[in-house]
């Protein structure tokens, strides 16, 4: 089994449709460009409600934030590929 170090973080919250296609998106790129998936529901932390609250989804990389709202598969590619 592969371990993989490039890890990308989805915040997102329930029912939110873009939050779904985005983490839709990512998992079909997965295998291909070898990375995890985190997700995390911002409305279990304040904090992160907070920072996030009409942007989500966020995707980070690496601590920078690669992509917010939709997919693009263009920015994802130059993220990993700068990282």
């Amino acid at each position: 089994m592969c371990i993989l170090s490039r890890e990308l973080i989805v915040y997102y919250r329930e029912g939110c449709h873009l939050c779904e296609q985005m983490a839709a998106s990512l998992f079909q790129f997965q295998k291909e460009l070898e990375y995890e998936i985190k997700q995390i529901d911002i409305d279990t932390d304040n904090k992160l409600r907070e920072k996030y609250d009409v942007d989500v989804p966020v995707v980070t990389y690496q601590g920078e934030v690669i992509l917010y709202h939709f997919f693009d598969e263009t920015e994802l590619r130059k993220a990993l590929a700068h990282g």
